[in-house]
């Protein structure tokens, strides 16, 4: 995502109008059900929508603030939310114009109108955060209100992806009274109007309680919600959920934990519901092409002959994600399985030997693997170990991990130092788009050094310039075919997307899905 990089289709028309009947409003009634206290082990980055750019952050803005579009629950094409109705106005996919609900209303009580929705974008475009969203407008040229409810997007160049873009977290819209025009907001208070308000905000917990004043699609079924962080203590946000100190855990517990949970429900009168959802995220292992080692294609085609994934997942993540042979994930549109076909699904010693060989490899490669669990997850170092350990058992490769706090591995991808590092990918919509784009576009976030004309010179803009997204397949078939031989990035894995809950929390289901919005609103409790 959002670079968050961590630990797991469209259909034809998003050119066409999206009409308000695709959802009803709700106004602003309270929930009726209990408050839910749910554990996380990621951190909330931000709470201000022009930075943060993580899983943590965008489930507070999704649930805090309206964006003109929002996906429906399992659902991966945009309806309207704080719009009635939005279209592109134009056959080429450069103009696009939207009309807002009347009545909208931030949770302060004041009047949301497009001067608001200008100057959130303008505001987030304006401040470009190196932590926040801006990085996926580079399309957007201006923004313009006509009147009090009427915005229209002026576009540099045609993206048909621009609904789902902005139907996103990037999409927050803010209240232009509340927040400054030129630098963020650092108190720790978010203003919006979505579903929640955000009443505390704190290193180990937040509250949200219902917004009165939302009018949208959502219907609230919660009366509040708490979170409480785990900060990557897995074992704590465990604990936790068994001594009854939340109803439900997301986004941290280990895959050993689930299995265990999943094992004992029913025993000692306890009883929780293992909710398996759909997800794209993903992880790969990115190369730098300019390192001495890993810049070589043979050491880089001789790793991908020697992964087993399969045997991966099942010592590290006990089955918890599937193994991955794309560059796009199963369950989005332009999915293949290039890798499988180029390197299979077992290791092969004798293919890695020969291709080495003919590169005049004739000893042990001797290579680092970097790791940064704080920011993908504790699992993240035993993983690469575990790679080391299958490249190291054919004795072709001398290889071992070495692990740093997050900051210091993205200092260090930038000045180049790493030859092998992990990467995760939450994506910020449900289309093959994300994951081509930010990884091999110009200013991509890989930080390798990667490039290739065909790729951002045709297969990018015209695939994003196509509004029938199923006519994008087989470009996007060719862009994994060719990442697939030149090896910038190996995948490794597609994640499964879990919840722990008590027996008495229901609507989880509708809460985890390819879109990643996790819907506070769909929680209840008996």
């Amino acid at each position: 995502m959002r670079n968050q990089w961590l630990a797991p289709s469209l259909g034809v028309g998003l050119a066409a109008a999206l009409l308000s009947g695709c959802g009803t409003d709700q106004g602003g009634s309270g929930g009726s059900g209990d408050a839910v206290v749910m554990g996380m082990s990621d951190d909330i980055q931000a709470t201000d929508p022009a930075s943060g750019y993580d899983p943590g952050s965008w489930l507070l803005f999704n649930n805090v603030f309206q964006s003109l579009l929002s996906f429906p629950n399992g659902g991966t094409e945009p309806e309207p939310e704080a719009a009635k109705e939005c279209h592109f106005s134009d056959t080429a996919t450069k103009v696009y114009s939207c009309t807002l609900r009347s009545g909208l209303k931030f949770s302060n009580g004041n009047a949301l109108t497009s001067k608001d929705v200008k100057y959130s974008f303008d505001r987030m475009m304006n401040i470009n955060d190196d932590a926040g969203p801006a990085i996926m407008f580079p399309m957007l040229d201006k923004v313009e209100t006509p009147d009090a409810d009427t915005v229209v997007f002026k576009l540099k160049y045609a993206d048909a992806t621009f609904p789902s873009k902005i139907a996103s977290g990037a999409g927050s819209i803010v209240d232009h009274s509340e927040y400054p025009a030129d630098k963020l907001r650092t108190d720790g208070k978010a203003v919006g109007s979505g579903p929640y308000k955000l009443d505390s905000f704190g290193k180990n917990d937040a509250a949200f309680s219902v917004n009165s004043s939302y009018k949208g699609t959502a219907k609230v079924k919660n009366s509040g919600v708490t979170m409480k962080f785990f900060h990557g203590d897995q074992a704590g946000l465990k604990k936790s959920l068994l001594d009854g100190g939340v109803d439900l855990a997301y986004r941290g517990l280990a895959a050993k934990d689930i299995a265990d949970i999943e094992e004992s429900t029913g025993k000692d009168a306890q009883d929780f519901d293992v909710v398996e959802g759909t997800s794209a995220e993903v992880q790969h292992l990115v190369f730098n092409m300019k390192d001495p080692v890993v810049g070589k294609l043979a050491v880089r085609k001789a790793m991908a002959y020697l992964i087993d994934r399969d045997a991966l997942i099942n010592e590290v993540y006990d089955n918890t994600a599937t193994s991955l042979y794309s560059i796009i994930p199963a369950g989005i549109g332009g999915h293949n399985t290039a890798f499988f076909d180029t390197y299979g699904a077992h290791p092969s010693k004798s293919k890695a030997a020969s291709v080495l060989r003919g590169d005049g490899i004739t000893g042990k490669v001797k290579l680092t693997l970097w790791s940064t669990p704080s920011r993908y997850g504790p699992a993240t170092d035993a993983e690469l170990k575990a790679i080391a350990k299958q490249l190291n058992a054919s004795g072709l490769f001398d290889a071992d991990v070495k692990s740093v706090e997050f900051a210091q591995y993205e200092r260090d991808i930038k000045s180049g130092k790493y030859g092998v590092y992990v990467k995760g990918w939450v994506p910020d919509y449900p289309d093959a788009d994300n994951f081509t784009q930010p990884f091999f576009g110009e200013g991509n976030v890989l930080g390798n050094h990667y490039s290739n004309n065909t790729i951002t010179g045709t297969i990018i803009p015209e695939t994003g310039a196509q509004s029938d997204r199923s006519a994008t397949v087989k470009q996007y078939e060719q862009l994994q075919d060719i990442v697939a031989q030149q090896l910038p990035i190996l995948p490794v894995w597609q994640a499964k997307q879990y919840a722990v809950a008590r027996d008495n929390v229901y609507g989880l289901e509708n809460c985890l899905d390819a879109s990643t919005v996790f819907r506070f609103w769909e929680i209840s409790k008996g």
